[in-house]
């Protein structure tokens, strides 16, 4: 794969910026009162959440990888 190597950074650190801010987003999803019923049951508000959050993070790996694979000769 080629890409000229400023390109190949910008998708590291857009899938570094992905993997150090989606786990802060989900620490704070978790403490919502909304993210758990009476029970103590986990609500649709944070199975979406959790969802969104594994998706977006599987993306950073993915783009960190390809950025990284890029730099490689």
């Amino acid at each position: 794969m080629e890409l000229p190597a400023a390109l190949s950074w910008i998708l590291v650190i857009a899938g570094v910026w992905s993997l150090v801010v989606w786990p802060q987003f989900l620490r704070r999803v978790l403490k919502d009162p909304r993210a758990h019923d009476a029970s103590g049951k986990a609500t649709k508000f944070l199975t979406v959440h959790v969802v969104l959050v594994t998706i977006s993070m599987v993306l950073g790996v993915a783009t960190a990888g390809i950025g990284i694979a890029a730099l490689l000769p």
